[in-house]
């Protein structure tokens, strides 16, 4: 009597949309030698072949960011500058960061987007992407407005800012104070201006605060209810055609998912990417998750709501914003501050 064999499942495993974006299998998707491509088979190193190679991986990210979009806001600031930038992925793109940043004078804005001068600063976390796209798009406003049109008292020459600019050495001390005896409440320079403008690290989470003690009034007056006033013909006809383009968008976008699944699957992991499932039910009701480098950052803000929940981030060795960091891990860090492995 033959003896049959068992046949084991394989290991499912959860991956998170927001983090797989840089991988190399992400952002080249695997294509086969002598494909289709203009008409004519590619070879693997033809520019050709490189180019759809390119292109799959724009359309393969934005397939992924879609199943997260809006839910999650990351903002990162320059350690330089103390500029800070807001996005909807966990990595920075160069046109969207280059986007935010507005021209006070020379060299105020890069010509690119270096990767070790933009540090993660935290990171917000909705229930509803509606509302998450609602505060991405306030603190977009907030952020601009108070550049273009900054407060007297931020640009204006103070005690505080004279302290922290006067000299060390006594000669040059003495000429400082007698340049700027009878300059208190002046404008500062042009140049002291855009440094003063360009720094929102502490005005960025007072912002947030506000932003989201805004929402909650908006939410309890039935924001994102999904009610709507009386519409037109019209308006109905252009929503139901609306609304088909975007289910046709998110099949086809499932579809791409759903290879690249298949691509990371073996015979014993199966790989399933989806939103990962919030342990802590912050998100619950309305809840928001805010996630520091440095949870000593939210004393910025005078008040939080209180739908709030504050957490730490995990640490990262690289410029992509890491996840939460585990609940009751007492030991951070040993070995040459190297980090603990799970």
């Amino acid at each position: 009597m033959a003896s049959s064999q068992s046949i084991t499942k394989p290991f499912q495993k959860i991956l998170d949309p927001t983090k797989i974006g840089t991988w190399k299998v992400v952002r080249r998707p695997p294509i086969e030698n002598h494909s289709v491509i203009q008409g004519k088979p590619r070879e693997q190193n033809s520019n050709a072949f490189k180019t759809q190679q390119f292109k799959e991986g724009v359309r393969l990210r934005k397939a992924l960011n879609a199943l997260t979009h809006g839910k999650n806001i990351f903002v990162y600031h320059n350690i330089r500058t103390n500029q800070v930038v807001y996005s909807l992925t966990r990595y920075l793109e160069k046109n969207n960061v280059l986007r935010q940043l507005i021209y006070h004078g020379k060299k105020t804005i890069p010509a690119t987007v270096r990767k070790d001068m933009w540090v993660p600063y935290y990171s917000v976390h909705f229930h509803d992407s509606k509302v998450g796209l609602r505060a991405f798009h306030l603190l977009r406003e907030f952020s601009m407005q108070r550049q273009l049109a900054p407060p007297r008292d931020m640009i204006t020459i103070s005690e505080q800012y004279l302290a922290q600019k006067r000299p060390r050495d006594p000669e040059e001390a003495k000429k400082f104070d007698e340049k700027y005896a009878d300059k208190l409440g002046w404008l500062m320079e042009k140049k002291d201006r855009a440094r003063a403008v360009m720094d929102q690290k502490a005005t960025s989470v007072a912002d947030v605060a506000a932003v989201l003690a805004i929402q909650q009034e908006e939410i309890a007056n039935g924001f994102a209810d999904g009610k709507r006033g009386f519409l037109t013909r019209t308006a109905r006809r252009r929503r139901r055609e609306a609304r088909e383009k975007e289910a046709e968008k998110a099949a086809e976008q499932a579809d791409r998912v759903a290879v690249l699944e298949q691509t990371l699957s073996t015979p014993e992991v199966d790989y399933k990417i989806q939103e990962p499932e919030d342990k802590t039910k912050v998100l619950e009701d309305n809840g928001v998750k805010i996630l520091w480098t440095d949870i000593h950052n939210a004393c910025f803000a005078e008040a939080w709501p209180e739908r709030v929940w504050h957490g730490e981030l995990d640490l990262s060795r690289d410029h992509v914003m890491s996840g939460e960091k585990p609940i009751g891990v007492e030991i951070l860090a040993n070995d040459g501050f190297k980090e603990k492995q799970e």
